[in-house]
């Protein structure tokens, strides 16, 4: 079995974080940017249990960041556009991509009794 890289673990920790320390700050902010929050902790969740939708998803939700802060100071959009590089490169290099490849392989297998059993 192949573990969950670390740099996936790390990544997947620091959303569900951000997330809920973003949810619990910003309650007061509207039930928008509450779902945003909680999008944030989906995403790190299903990151940690190795759901490629939830790659998309996080990448998506640093994405939607990086264009908020470009209405912003330079800084923020410079922060920003760094994280979301450094989480394309942990969530979509080879080491990653092989980890939520082979989830979704083992549950399709799981899913169909015809499937080899090697698969």
């Amino acid at each position: 079995m192949n573990p969950r890289p670390w740099r996936v673990t790390v990544v997947g920790w620091l959303y569900i974080a951000v997330g809920a320390i973003g949810f619990v700050s910003h309650w007061h902010d509207g039930v928008s940017v509450e779902l945003v929050e909680a999008a944030a902790i989906l995403a790190g969740a299903f990151v940690l249990l190795g759901q490629n939708w939830a790659r998309w998803l996080a990448m998506l939700w640093i994405a939607f960041h990086v264009v908020l802060s470009a209405f912003h100071a330079l800084g923020e959009l410079a922060m920003h556009a760094l994280f979301c590089a450094v989480i394309a490169w942990v969530l979509f290099r080879p080491e990653g991509a092989r980890y939520f490849k082979r989830r979704s392989i083992r549950g399709d297998a799981a899913q169909d009794p015809t499937a080899p059993a090697g698969r």
